[in-house]
């Protein structure tokens, strides 16, 4: 039986989100912009569960427009900051997913916007005196930063960048697809322009999220063709998908703290043993600090199978993302890796937790590990 630890890219949707997906795909059926009663009744599923998510992120159900995911919700966010806000700077950080540093360069060669790249700590955080200097350039300007990085899990002070953004007159918008349902998230308290959230990252389906917009922002659509989502998103709505984001992020932040509390305990397992039976393990990012409870990206010892190592995990029936900085110009290896100066010669594996793992995995993982590495010499 395969073990997954590869919950930052997906995870398992929660039985109880399928259960009531299913009773909506076969008991509502109507289009949610027709008038008639079936119709009605599908309008009400989306606003139900719009009001459910308004609810637990402390924002109104008029700043909840749903997209297909976190990708379109980042490009919808930066793409009309430029068209419709004046943007005319984009900062943001070489560590950020490519569903927004695709986005923004794809801005700046079009000659509508130009890119600054903020610098990063040693230990891959951003530099907030390095943000503030580039604030101070000429705007308008559009700050870019992911709340928790989904490679190394480095985690961003959300308050104090909507600080500084607010001090400079910037929009700030932040993609939260590996935070979303997972941490506390109040835009009461938090003055925020923009955030991103994607359903299969928290046990939901897969194909859903939502876009954030706040009530000082006026944008257009980014995807034209009807008048759903208020005029902001043109298409027939992803119904069941919706209630199933919604059914997902209540089940989550019901149980936020036990769930945190047990995958940080599969966390803190997973390191202490590593360290115990791999010789020159190294974690890349803040592993020791300020970092997702359900990340812990993992450096191990350069080996003769380090070209192979995610192979030989997959084959050993473990279930895990990884790669290795870029030796070269023509290599294609982890971005967010190469931005750290990480050792290319040493292979990495991102080991991400979720609530349906359990100790005694993180221990037979660790035992198929020492017997792989242990096979084959480090080099």
């Amino acid at each position: 039986m395969p073990i997954y630890l590869d919950n930052a890219a997906t995870t398992r949707i929660d039985p109880l989100v399928t259960e009531v997906m299913t009773d909506v795909m076969g008991r509502i059926y109507g289009n949610p912009s027709s008038t008639h009663s079936l119709g009605r009744e599908a309008r009400a599923e989306i606003e139900k569960a719009r009001r459910k998510v308004a609810s637990l992120i402390g924002a109104s159900p008029a700043e909840v427009f749903f997209t297909s995911g976190g990708t379109e919700a980042d490009n919808m966010a930066i793409r009309c900051a430029v068209r419709d806000l004046g943007v005319r700077h984009i900062i943001t950080s070489p560590i950020e997913h490519h569903a927004v540093l695709h986005t923004a360069e794809a801005e700046q060669e079009a000659g509508r916007a130009r890119i600054s790249m903020v610098r990063l700590t040693d230990l891959g955080h951003v530099d907030l005196g390095h943000l503030e200097e580039l604030l101070r350039q000429e705007g308008p300007a559009l700050v870019s930063l992911m709340h928790g990085n989904n490679e190394i899990g480095n985690l961003l002070d959300l308050h104090r960048v909507s600080m500084l953004c607010r001090q400079h007159g910037a929009y700030f918008h932040s993609d939260t697809v590996q935070t979303m349902a997972h941490y506390p998230m109040d835009l009461k308290a938090l003055d925020m322009d923009f955030i991103t959230c994607s359903a299969h990252k928290f046990h939901g389906p897969k194909g859903v999220g939502f876009l954030y917009i706040g009530p000082k922002v006026r944008i257009g659509p980014l995807l034209q063709g009807g008048a759903q989502e208020r005029n902001m998103r043109g298409g027939t709505e992803n119904i069941y998908g919706i209630v199933g984001l919604a059914k997902a992020m209540e089940i989550a932040n019901a149980g936020m703290e036990e769930h945190r509390t047990h995958i940080a305990a599969l966390r803190a397992l997973m390191m202490a043993r590593l360290r115990e039976t791999v010789p020159d393990v190294r974690f890349n990012g803040d592993a020791e600090g300020g970092s997702l409870y359900t990340v812990l990206n993992v450096s191990f010892p350069a080996s003769s199978i380090s070209e192979m190592l995610l192979f030989n995990l997959d084959i050993m029936g473990i279930c895990v993302s990884g790669g290795s900085a870029c030796s070269s110009g023509s290599d294609v290896g982890s971005h967010v890796l190469s931005a750290l100066h990480a050792d290319p010669s040493r292979p990495s594996v991102r080991f991400s937790f979720g609530r349906y793992n359990t100790l005694d995995e993180i221990e037979e993982v660790i035992g198929r590990m020492e017997e792989l590495l242990r096979v084959h010499r480090v080099a």
